[in-house]
């Protein structure tokens, strides 16, 4: 089963310009998922035994603060 999708002109020529002269828009948008989820399986783990969580929970929690301030 097919479905639609409504896109405004910018994004579907962005989408075009994205796509591959023998890609359908459906093979473009799998591609692109297969992409992201590939790019964020890469990433994870990638902080693992190190303090860099650690740092980046603190330095979120420092701008919290500095934007109350304000």
């Amino acid at each position: 089963m097919s479905k639609s999708i409504r896109v405004d002109e910018e994004t579907h020529a962005a989408l075009a310009a994205l796509k591959g002269d023998d890609e359908s828009f459906d093979e473009l948008l799998s591609r692109l998922l297969r992409e992201r989820r590939e790019t964020i399986d890469a990433g994870a783990g990638l902080w693992s035994g190190t303090d860099a969580a650690e740092g980046a929970r603190a330095a979120r929690e420092e701008m919290k603060e500095d934007v109350g301030t304000r």
